[in-house]
């Protein structure tokens, strides 16, 4: 189930917010709390909020065994155990004892897999998905190299083996060409740059490196050089460079539409064209298309409709927006003026914690649906998929599978094109089934940690100036699918129950702390109204 659970975390679409990646690695997080340092001496970041950042890594490192059994471990939970301002000698150290704890981090887990007690699959996947990414992997070359393992059906100690080589490899260089149908005043702002290609050049550099100029319409273009551990990831840097362009264009007093940028970009060495539009980043609010409502924008604008709009950019938008726009929505729809002030819930961040609490309750009933939806009869009269075939609701559905796990049935699922999803999905829910309480609280502490990452990260972007914070472009892929799955449980209860934002929150933060007690408040149910067909079944 490990490559398939790595292959769920690298697939750039078609994943399910459950079965994405919530988490960044710790050599990430630690050079992150490192980073804290500057921005709370400017005043970028309160010193609640840091102090909260490094008490939850102190937490996190302590099971994470890339950081070694002895001296490196004590060093870093001693220094994470007292505030660390800038400058510092404690800082300094930090820095310094970051760069021992990535130098054969992946390592030190692969010693880990073949000793006397080999992590578990979920975690296992998880450290190799994050540390892989962090470094600067794109997610598109991550999921071939899976796809080769999985040709020579490698076990987790070759599968971990070959991380580590990847996390040991150092970047190369890589020309990329982005062309344009329009460049306003090309020949005066634009001609005598180094990097500035005319149409003939742009022609010539394409047949250079093997591609086709067949029914381009060529109007120059620019060749940046880059330094990336894989081609994807140069055209990620040159995507950047591209929206950077088309932003400074928008500010000429002429031509204020900007420059025209081709559709795709090159990448010397890479057989085929990129599409220079990001990836989606999983932000999906289905709830507008189940409940009929996509298109309905005519009448009053509700809070609701302002956070759907403030939220826009957060699947394909630049950095900036993406990040200022999905905490504006975020904030806007989960805080009030009588939220408590302390040190715990410091500033904005319990909408963080709220929509941290709503996300967990969603968790369940998303992947028993999808393990429901795709089970399969192992014979032609299986009572258990005639039972889900006549559910009239998802939740219906939910409940008969989650009954089949805990009874302990050899389930079995439809081939999909990730073999193992499923299983890994079904042994998950297994744990939660059994161990209610213990399992959300974690995947709790995850949300909340990946949601208040992306308010810091807002507060870098607006109070800070800049979109060049170490962790920024993390916080956003993780967030994005989970900022989605949170704004899609809001719209579903106000179109359905006419239940506020804020109401759902609360009725989300009982529900954690209820489940699995004297109420008999089941997983399934944990965003329901409660009604006698909600506690129905307890567990």
């Amino acid at each position: 189930m490990l490559l398939a659970r790595l292959v769920d975390f690298f697939t750039e679409d078609a994943i399910q917010w459950p079965r994405r990646l919530w988490d960044v690695g710790t050599i990430l997080a630690l050079e992150e709390i490192w980073e804290a340092g500057d921005w709370e001496a400017h005043g970028v970041l309160s010193p609640a909020a840091v102090n909260w950042q490094r008490k939850e890594l102190n937490r996190v490192i302590g099971p994470d065994v890339g950081l070694g059994e002895r001296e490196l471990r004590r060093e870093f939970t001693q220094l994470l155990g007292s505030s660390l301002p800038a400058p510092s000698p404690s800082r300094r150290r930090l820095h310094d004892l970051i760069a021992h704890a990535r130098d054969g981090y992946l390592d030190r887990w692969q010693s880990a897999v073949t000793g006397s007690s080999p992590p578990k699959v979920e975690r296992l996947a998880r450290v190799v998905a994050a540390h892989l990414l962090d470094l600067g992997y794109s997610r598109s070359f991550l999921a071939g190299w899976v796809a080769g393992l999985r040709r020579a059906s490698a076990d987790p100690t070759q599968v971990v083996e070959q991380a580590a080589e990847l996390a040991r490899r150092e970047p190369g260089q890589f020309e990329v060409l982005v062309a344009f149908t329009k460049v306003p005043q090309r020949d005066t702002l634009a001609a005598g740059l180094e990097s500035w290609r005319s149409k003939s050049a742009c022609v010539a550099w394409l047949n250079a490196h093997g591609h086709t100029t067949s029914g381009l319409r060529l109007g120059g273009g620019f060749v940046y050089t880059f330094k990336a551990l894989d081609a994807q990831g140069a055209a990620a840097q040159a995507r950047s460079l591209a929206d950077r362009l088309a932003a400074r264009s928008t500010f000429l007093r002429r031509d204020r539409d900007g420059i025209e940028a081709l559709p795709i970009l090159w990448v010397a060495g890479h057989t085929k064209p990129i599409p220079l539009a990001s990836p989606a980043r999983g932000a999906d609010v289905l709830s507008l298309a189940h409940e009929g409502h996509m298109y309905r924008v005519e009448g009053s604008r509700t809070q609701i409709d302002d956070a759907l709009e403030l939220a826009a950019p957060i699947n394909r938008g630049s950095l900036g927006p993406a990040v200022s726009g999905a905490w504006a929505a975020v904030e806007s729809l989960l805080t009030d003026p009588d939220d408590p002030r302390d040190d715990e819930r410091f500033g904005k961040a319990v909408a963080a914690d709220r929509l941290a609490s709503i996300i967990t309750c969603s968790w369940p009933r998303a992947e028993l649906t999808s393990l429901a939806h795709h089970y399969k009869a192992t014979e032609d009269a299986d009572d258990l998929r005639v039972a889900i075939d006549s559910c009239a609701t998802n939740m219906e559905r939910s409940i008969l599978i989650a009954e089949a796990i805990r009874e302990g049935k050899n389930l079995t699922f439809e081939r999909s094109r990730n073999p193992g999803s499923e299983e890994a999905s079904a042994a998950r829910m297994k744990q939660l089934l059994t161990q209610p309480t213990t399992t959300l609280v974690d995947v709790q502490k995850a949300m909340t940690i990946a949601m208040r990452r992306l308010y810091r990260s807002r507060n870098i972007v607006l109070h800070g100036g800049s979109t060049r914070g170490v962790a920024l472009d993390a916080s956003i892929r993780t967030a994005a699918p989970l900022v989605g799955a949170g704004l899609d449980r809001i719209v579903h209860a106000a179109l359905t129950e006419g239940l506020a934002p804020l109401d759902l929150a609360a009725r989300a933060e009982n529900s954690l702390r209820l489940v699995g007690g004297e109420t008999g408040l089941s997983p399934t149910a944990l965003l329901e109204r409660p009604s006698p067909i909600n506690q129905a079944v307890n567990y």
